[in-house]
C-alpha cells in the first residue's frame, strides 16, 4: 500500500466519521485539524501489516495505481459530468470534470477526474443514493443503516495538485446496486459544502442491471468481504495429513 493510498484512507476515515451524512459540520476547529494532521503523519509511517491490524486493509478510499473505471474490461459502465452545486464554497466556479462507475465481476470501480479545484487541498467524494437535483440524498450503502465508512459505502479521498487538478480511483469488492445514482465531491475542511455532483448515465442501457443479476465471478466470490468487516472464505480447506500421522 503506497503512502498516497494510506493518506487517502486516513483523512477519508476521519471525514467519514466526522460527517457521514454530509451535514452538521460547517468547519473544523484548528485543534481538530492539528490532531488529524498528526494522525495522518503517524499512519503514513505504518507498514501494511499494521494497517490490517487496525481493520483498515479493506477500507479502500483510493488507489492511484488502480485501473480506472472507464478502462475496466467487460464492465457495465456509467458516467457523467460534474454539475456545480449552490452549496459550493467560494473559489469553485470553474470546477468541472467527470466521474465513472464500473460494475464488473470483481466488484465496483469508481474514478473521479476534476479540474478547477483549489490547489493542494484535500477532498472527498461519495456515491449517493439520490439525484443531483435532490442534493444527492444519503450516501449509497450496501447495507442500509450499516457502517458509514467503506466497504459499506464507496468513498474517494484525494488531494488536488498544484494546478488544481484532482484524480482518484477506488475499488469495492461488491457490485453497487442501481440505487447508486450519483456522486458528490466536497472539500474536507468544509464537508457540508458540496462542490459538485454527477448524475450517472449508463453507456449501455440495462447493462448495470444485467451485471448485478450476474453477480460476482465465482473465483472472486470464494473470498470476499460482505461489508461487516469479516472476510468470508468459501474455498474448501486443504486436508492436512500430518494431523492423522500424529
Amino acid at each position: 500500500m503506497s503512502k498516497r493510498t494510506v493518506r487517502a484512507a486516513v483523512f477519508g476515515v476521519a471525514v467519514a466519521l466526522l460527517a457521514a451524512a454530509c451535514s452538521d459540520a460547517d468547519s473544523t476547529s484548528a485543534a481538530d485539524s492539528d490532531a488529524d494532521g498528526e494522525t495522518a503523519d503517524q499512519m503514513e509511517d505504518m507498514e501494511d501489516g499494521e494497517m490490517a491490524g487496525m481493520g483498515m486493509e479493506d477500507m479502500n478510499m483510493g488507489d492511484l495505481s488502480a485501473t480506472r473505471a472507464d478502462e475496466v474490461v467487460g464492465a457495465a459502465l456509467a458516467s457523467g459530468s460534474f454539475e456545480l452545486m449552490e452549496t459550493r464554497p467560494e473559489g469553485y466556479d470553474a470546477t468541472s470534470g467527470t466521474a465513472w462507475v464500473a460494475r464488473h465481476g470483481a466488484g465496483t470501480t469508481v474514478t473521479v477526474e476534476l479540474s478547477g479545484l483549489i490547489p493542494d487541498v484535500d477532498y472527498i467524494s461519495h456515491l449517493h443514493a439520490d439525484t443531483c437535483a435532490a442534493g444527492g440524498g444519503d450516501h449509497y450503502q450496501f447495507e442500509v443503516g450499516g457502517a458509514e465508512v467503506p466497504p459499506n459505502e464507496v468513498h474517494l479521498a484525494f488531494t488536488s495538485d498544484g494546478d488544481g487538478n484532482g484524480f482518484m480511483t477506488a475499488e469495492n469488492a461488491d457490485i453497487v446496486g442501481l440505487e447508486a445514482v450519483a456522486l458528490v465531491v466536497h472539500p474536507v475542511e468544509l464537508i457540508d459544502n458540496k462542490i459538485a455532483c454527477v448524475d450517472f448515465v449508463e453507456a449501455s442501457e440495462g447493462a448495470a442491471a444485467a451485471m448485478i443479476d450476474a453477480g460476482l465471478d465465482e473465483s472472486h466470490d470464494e473470498s470476499h468481504d460482505d461489508g461487516s468487516g469479516d472476510v468470508h472464505d468459501d474455498t474448501p480447506a486443504e486436508h492436512d495429513s500430518s494431523e492423522e500421522d500424529e
